[in-house]
């Protein structure tokens, strides 16, 4: 996988929106935040932008964000919010410059689309922090953002979880929301599951969503092939009139209890306050134990 050049002082990041409208001024704590660090910001034409739910056209949010990443100045583009309709804009988008210049692709939830697609060209990608989560991120957030773009030493611990099944392994780490994951499947922005460590977390989903997602997952081999999973966050789950019976965590631990693979639930990831950074395409070793497992970024 291709590392794509870490952020310096003086270094130029972009912020703009490839999915949901931004036309509120909030944007003050994350200019504040990269201009602490000593990086400089450019504020995308799709920021302001109305059209309905989305940040203008696709044709307008396709041209902001193929002006950004043909622009060998920008070294990092940050994507504004999540929401939908980045997979409308994926194949309107010419990467033949970025494997040329590739730069850093940061944000979640929507962004996933993007993770996967640079994945399956051979890109890390960063999923973390949104410039209109920074005002509500925790400092441990905000830190590990900093770390990934800086090509610091990136390294969790994290505490032990009743329904964690132990073990060992070490991949690629890939994943991301697993509604957007599992949309993907059949496309060409698919990724490959293959000795892979598979990141998950969801958002307002129906539980039986989350089970109809999961087995998808199992049916395409995904799961058959994987070498660890780190669950995130599965924030404000619903459930029907008659329940489903589990919750998000124990229906992942009922679809995936059949392999014999380190899983970790409760991790700082995801539709939370504290949402850690993870360098997607970046190997990674995965302890799971009784006492406090490791997710170390190689």
């Amino acid at each position: 996988m291709i590392t794509p050049p870490y952020l310096q002082k003086g270094d130029t990041i972009a912020i703009l929106a490839t999915a949901r409208k931004n036309i509120d001024d909030n944007l003050k704590p994350a200019i504040d935040l990269l201009q602490s660090w000593g990086i400089n910001v450019v504020i995308g034409s799709t920021i302001g932008l109305d059209n309905n739910q989305l940040a203008g056209t696709d044709e307008q949010r396709s041209a902001d964000f193929q002006q950004q990443m043909d622009n060998p100045n920008i070294k990092a583009i940050w994507c504004a919010r999540g929401g939908y309709g980045t997979v409308r804009i994926i194949d309107l988008l010419d990467f033949t410059k970025f494997k040329l210049n590739p730069k850093w692709i940061i944000g979640f939830s929507d962004v996933t689309v993007l993770h996967n697609h640079l994945n399956t060209m051979g890109f890390k990608s960063i999923h973390g922090i949104m410039p209109v989560t920074v005002a509500r991120a925790t400092p441990q957030a905000i830190e590990s953002l900093r770390i990934s773009l800086m090509g610091e030493k990136l390294k969790y611990e994290i505490a032990p979880f009743s329904m964690n099944k132990f073990g060992k392994a070490s991949g690629e780490l890939v994943g991301g929301n697993l509604s957007i994951l599992y949309s993907l499947f059949g496309s060409p922005s698919a990724i490959d599951c293959s000795d892979k460590i598979l990141f998950l977390e969801d958002l307002d989903e129906y539980l039986y969503h989350i089970d109809r997602m999961m087995i998808n997952l199992k049916r395409n081999g995904c799961l058959e092939s994987i070498k660890g999973i780190i669950v995130g966050s599965m924030t404000k789950m619903k459930d029907n009139d008659i329940p489903w019976g589990k919750n998000a965590i124990e229906i992942i631990d009922d679809v995936t209890k059949k392999y014999n693979i380190p899983i970790l639930y409760n991790f700082p990831a995801g539709h939370i306050q504290d949402n850690r950074a993870l360098i997607l395409g970046n190997k990674v070793t995965l302890d799971v134990n009784a006492k406090l497992s490791t997710v170390v970024f190689e």
